[in-house]
């Protein structure tokens, strides 16, 4: 349980002004502007910026991607009380219902987002300001601020593509002239400008937990030149792999991994755990606290909606139900790998196949032990409407009611579990991904099997009550043999799926590689004879590999934005 963060939250600076559109929001406190040429107001405003990032809400959510990255993939449906219960999901689910005027999920996303970005340029104004002999850490600040604007940037591209991107040098005025019709490769160079400024100038190590560091920003940095580098053309379509951008990828990632400053967790659970969390795996995480002097804590809701309704010691409200097709592809052959031309023929049946470990870890199946408690089995009678979305939960982020990290607030539920922005093993099979895009294949192999090994020893806190397992284990790692550059992609692909499962990474992934339009539809043929709700479900290329820009913002800006493809 963490009580408080090391990186202390002005209240006065919190008290942020509403409004009716992103571009018009402006933060306002209660300091005069003579108050920021202060070195603690500056300091101030870097805190509020880093608490930016997680001031997401349940139906705007800029942390969570269980609906934006999950629920639009082959990894989950939408779950709670049927398909008219969020509406705006089942229609993101459904790929051609999504429409520019939907209110509430897509528009208040992208207002969330902005607002980040405005705290970011707040901050960067009041630290500009300063000489270094007022602050000393100038540079320091400065850097942090441009990595938390550059991860807002980077997840608004993940979800619109074509954005308005503008720095803390622009007026108000300004903003509203910048228009979103940038070319794509300018948009990541823009975005990639911040990571670089803060590579360059955070120091290796901080010390207090919760700020970004010079290895934070390289494997950000990394992870914005691997979208990069799948060169897309206005119709969304892969149609290069630029390896100059890939080389940049390699450079980065394997100076993270020679700092020697991370390591895999021993068991991946440790990093579904408050009492684990910050551990060797953690690169860089929002944090989230409770019991931290003020009313409720500060506390994860977006994650909240997910818990399983039907359980008594829960609430609210069901959503985030895994695939039938997700729980099938962790099924492992005689050898300890993957079915990848056979997982999805059946029904995957956990009496009479073998199974890699990290289903227990992800899914919530009856008589399984539910999130690491042996004495509290999953049960069907937890799900709240089984009859459309079947029997599995999700629950990597979720807690149990007994955690200290957990909070109910009415029916609803709060967490104080951190949310990991980049883990090691994304560095690991980012710089694997890197490899064999390059033709180094062999370089990927070892990556990926320590990834594989360490799922393998994750079992001590699986086993029931009785001490045995309820899934039979088999999961093993690829020989070098027959390792071609073909089977290495499939490899790392599927390798990605399982490690992130239901973590909101999966339906990017797919529009990273350029497959998107043929795994979704192929998804759906199948899924929609065991999920009848996806009868009328269909992707269609380049028009759902991204969100629509808001009508709303389009209308306040009389038009200056260009809407997407398709819509």
């Amino acid at each position: 349980m963490k009580k408080r963060t090391t990186i202390y939250i002005s209240a006065a600076l919190l008290m942020l002004a509403s409004c009716k559109k992103a571009l018009d929001y402006t933060p306002a406190g209660v300091l005069s502007s003579a108050d920021l040429t202060s070195a603690t107001a500056a300091e101030g405003l870097v805190t509020a910026a880093y608490a930016a990032i997680g001031n997401g809400d349940p139906i705007g959510p800029i942390f969570s991607k269980w609906a934006y990255g999950s629920v639009r993939s082959d990894d989950a449906y939408k779950g709670g009380g049927g398909t008219g219960d969020q509406v705006e999901v089942d229609q993101m689910e459904h790929y051609n219902t999504v429409t520019p005027t939907m209110g509430i999920y897509i528009n208040r996303t992208w207002t969330n987002y902005y607002k980040s970005i405005s705290r970011a340029n707040v901050g960067l104004r009041a630290v500009n300001a300063l000489s270094e002999d007022v602050l000393p850490k100038k540079k320091v600040r400065q850097a942090e601020l441009r990595f938390l604007r550059g991860h807002s940037f980077f997840s608004l591209k993940q979800l619109y593509k074509n954005i308005p991107i503008f720095d803390e040098t622009a007026t108000n005025d300004d903003i509203l002239k910048v228009s979103n019709d940038l070319s794509n490769d300018a948009a990541w160079d823009k975005i990639a400008a911040d990571f670089e400024f803060a590579a360059q100038n955070l120091p290796e190590t901080q010390s207090e937990l919760g700020r970004a560091n010079k290895y934070a920003a390289e494997a950000y940095l990394a992870k914005v030149r691997l979208y990069q580098a799948y060169e897309q053309d206005d119709r969304h379509q892969v149609v290069n792999i630029n390896q100059g951008k890939l080389q940049q990828v390699v450079s980065l990632l394997e100076d993270v991994v020679s700092s020697g400053k991370y390591s895999l967790a021993p068991d991946i659970s440790d990093n579904f755990l408050p009492e684990t969390e910050n551990g060797p795996e953690s690169v860089f995480a929002i944090q989230f606290t409770i019991n931290d002097g003020t009313i409720n804590g500060r506390l994860d809701y977006e994650e909240g909606v997910t818990y399983p309704s039907g359980a008594p010691q829960y609430g609210c409200c069901g959503f985030h139900m895994p695939s039938q097709n997700m729980v099938n592809a962790f099924t492992t052959d005689a050898n300890g790998l993957p079915n990848f031309n056979t997982f999805n023929n059946s029904i995957a049946d956990f009496t009479a196949q073998t199974f890699d470990v990290r289903v227990d870890h992800t899914v919530g199946v009856d008589g399984h032990p539910y999130k690491y408690d042996p004495t509290t089995p999953f049960s069907n009678s937890w799900i709240r409407d089984p009859g459309v979305y079947g029997n599995f939960h999700s629950m990597r982020t979720q807690l149990l009611s007994t955690s200290s990290s957990y909070y109910k607030l009415g029916p609803f539920m709060g967490s104080a579990l951190n949310v990991v922005v980049i883990r090691y093993d994304d560095v690991l099979l980012m710089l694997a991904e890197a490899y064999i895009e390059t033709g180094q294949q062999d370089k990927a192999l070892p990556l990926i099997n320590r990834i594989r090994a360490r799922a393998a020893a994750s079992t001590a806190r699986l086993k029931k009550i009785d001490g045995t397992f309820a899934t039979v284990y088999n999961v093993k790692e690829y020989p070098g043999t027959g390792w071609t550059q073909d089977y290495a992609r499939k490899a790392l692909q599927w390798e990605r799926r399982l490690e992130f499962a239901t973590e909101g990474s999966r339906f990017f992934d797919l529009v990273r590689w350029g497959i998107a339009e043929p795994t979704l539809n192929a998804y759906i043929n199948v899924e929609k004879n065991r999920r009848t709700f996806l009868a009328t479900a269909k992707f269609t290329a380049g028009r759902d590999e991204y969100l629509p820009i808001p009508q709303a913002e389009i209308t306040f800006t009389k038009g200056l934005y260009k809407q997407n493809p398709g819509y």
